[in-house]
């Protein structure tokens, strides 16, 4: 086997941008990216664009033409089923490549190992692990959703200095800056689905759509409502795409009326008289969604710090004070004493316009 050289290194580097490209379209597929070199010269180079179009290898090969003889770099493992398109790994070989480089292997079940050793029993050489943390990267929700059965959980969250959400009304229009709001668009582009509970809803009738200027496919709209309280005419529901309500009511009456103007209701357990969100999750990764963003108020978010259900929180801080009135980022009743608190890891901090913009993890 040939080592593993600087070369690779800056050819998967390129995959990986590549794959970046799909950032807000593949899902509920991978992100993914591929060149093909031969000699040292890159002969063709493509990317997964949405679920159902060509992957990345096909998209590659499709503009190389002839690939006899070249190498491969690929940033997720070559597939190796049937799906709604052709085994990857037979088109690689078929195509005459003599040598793969994978960044990482799939983590889905249905692959999971199969596409690398259906190329080497081939006669391919293959190389795995080639800038691994930054393809694991592109797609943590994936991963996440394939190893674990849940989605990745991102929880978005907007305050003034003095950690208030909302003035005592509620009124919370605007606490952040113009650039700190397209930062959040970005985010929810990215994600398969946006989750709010019905206080949000009647609150402010959201339409948790991702406004970009770049192609995207709109994300899922998910509303927990434990006794279905969502008007009828929420603006979501007419909007394009599919519009959820996650509920524990049976009323056929109101289930009627929000099926016809556009929701989609799903019935799940409920736990201590509200939706059991471990069920929530579940539910969720079966409908393909990877990356889930939760854009809620305290009740909400107070439920999910306290069960440790968020993989990341992002705090948008913005250089406004709204007074001790004002309503706090978390409801959580259970803090009675400081040996209760919760504690964060911080992983970055950025400007965003006029705001601060803090990213967290939980504590292991």
């Amino acid at each position: 086997m040939q080592p593993v050289t600087e070369r690779d290194a800056f050819y998967m580097a390129r995959a990986v941008r590549l794959a970046k490209k799909g950032l807000y379209t593949t899902d509920p597929n991978p992100r993914v990216g591929c060149v093909l070199v031969r000699n040292g010269t890159v002969i063709g180079e493509g990317w997964h664009q949405k679920a159902g179009g060509d992957h990345a290898e096909i998209d590659a090969l499709n503009n190389a033409q002839d690939a006899r003889g070249a190498t491969a770099y690929v940033t997720l493992e070559p597939c190796s089923h049937h799906g709604k398109t052709p085994p990857c790994s037979l088109a690689l070989i078929k195509a005459g490549v003599n040598r793969v480089v994978a960044a990482m292997e799939d983590p889905n079940p249905l692959v999971a190992g199969s596409g690398l050793r259906q190329l080497r029993e081939a006669g391919v050489e293959v190389v795995c692990g080639i800038l691994q943390s930054e393809a694991e990267a592109l797609n943590p929700g994936f991963i996440k959703r394939m190893k674990e059965k849940r989605p990745l959980v991102r929880s978005k969250l907007a305050m003034s200095l003095d950690g208030r959400t909302a003035v005592a009304s509620g009124e919370s229009k605007w606490i952040t800056s113009t650039a700190a709001r397209n930062d959040v668009h970005r985010l929810r582009a990215k994600s398969s689905a946006i989750l709010t509970g019905i206080d949000t809803v009647l609150a402010d009738d959201p339409s948790l759509t991702a406004r970009i200027q770049e192609d995207v496919l709109q994300p899922l709209r998910i509303v927990l409502d434990t006794h279905l309280k969502t008007p009828a005419h929420a603006q979501m529901a007419g909007l394009p795409g599919r519009s959820l309500i996650l509920t524990g009511s049976d009323d056929p009456e109101k289930t009627e009326r929000l099926q016809q103007n556009g929701f989609e209701i799903h019935r799940l357990p409920k736990k201590n008289g509200r939706m059991d969100l471990h069920e929530v999750l579940s539910f969720l990764a079966k409908q393909q969604v990877n990356e889930l963003l939760v854009e809620a108020g305290p009740t909400l978010n107070g439920t999910l710090l306290a069960e440790g259900l968020v993989d990341e929180w992002i705090v948008y801080m913005a250089p406004c004070v709204l007074g001790d009135r004002g309503r706090g980022l978390f409801h959580l009743p259970g803090i009675t004493a400081m040996a209760d608190k919760k504690t964060l890891k911080l992983t970055d901090v950025r400007r965003v316009g006029k705001d601060i913009k803090f990213t967290l993890k939980p504590r292991q």
